[in-house]
């Protein structure tokens, strides 16, 4: 566990959890330390920031909710909902992600899993949609392309909600796959600093690792057809590649 920088200075001893591997500092070295932890959170919120796409909230015919093991999602577009932002929930997700960063756990789908989450907070049934198979992004498309032909839905704005740092991607495999959909993406308002959950076991190790896992599929995906090519600026290039060497590759591809 890493200590408030306050807390490092009055005890002046402390663990430092890197990547791969913990280590345990006298005072002599807390500076460094703290510089070794801050350097890297520098880094990794340029991902953050980058992997955002800062789209404004507009009404839509639709809330695309992109499911996940992150259970805030869920309550953020339950919001919306209420709110007035678009009359239909569309959640999708299914049984994805087993053994891995983004396991959940959970007996259900995602897509039931988060559903569950908005009838509880007021969302009415009937206003619900699920698609409970796809295990990733292009298939949450895919799926519930296909679910709304067959349900004789005709949606033209979409309103996708996402994790933060999960909207370029999924944005650019929607832009991909369904290029005449009309889409803005957004997430819950939370910060860098704020995002990691151990309630939900979402760790700042695992956060960074799958940041700069994304910003990988960003570069690779748009060869292997899944998502339009996008711009990445050097200065976000050379951060992932320096938190790569500081030993944050475990949510890299291939």
């Amino acid at each position: 566990m890493i200590r408030r920088k306050t807390e490092v200075l009055r005890t002046g001893r402390f663990s430092v959890l890197t990547a791969h591997t913990r280590f345990f500092l006298s005072s002599s070295s807390d500076i460094i330390a703290l510089m070794m932890i801050e350097r890297i959170d520098s880094q990794a919120r340029i991902l953050w920031d980058y992997h955002h796409m800062n789209h404004p909230l507009r009404e839509a015919d639709c809330l695309f909710v992109l499911c996940s093991h992150d259970l805030r999602v869920a309550d953020y577009a339950a919001r919306l909902f209420l709110e007035g932002w678009a009359p239909v929930l569309i959640f999708s997700g299914g049984m994805a992600h087993q053994n891995d960063l983004l396991d959940t756990g959970w007996e259900l789908s995602e897509a039931e899993t988060f559903a569950r989450r908005a009838l509880d907070a007021g969302v009415p049934e009937e206003a619900v949609i699920l698609e409970t198979r796809a295990s990733n992004t292009g298939e949450n498309v895919l799926f519930t392309s296909a679910l709304l032909e067959k349900s004789r839905l005709s949606f033209r704005t979409f309103l996708a909600v996402q994790k933060p740092y999960m909207e370029r991607r999924a944005w650019a495999a929607i832009r991909k796959l369904r290029p005449d959909w009309d889409v803005l993406m957004t997430s819950p308002p939370v910060s860098y600093e704020d995002y990691p959950d151990p309630a939900q076991g979402i760790s700042r190790e695992d956060l960074i690792n799958i940041m700069v896992g994304d910003l990988q599929r960003i570069r690779e995906y748009p060869e292997k057809g899944f998502q339009i090519p996008q711009e990445i600026p050097p200065r976000v290039l050379e951060a992932g590649q320096e938190l790569i060497r500081a030993g944050y590759d475990r949510h890299l591809i291939g």
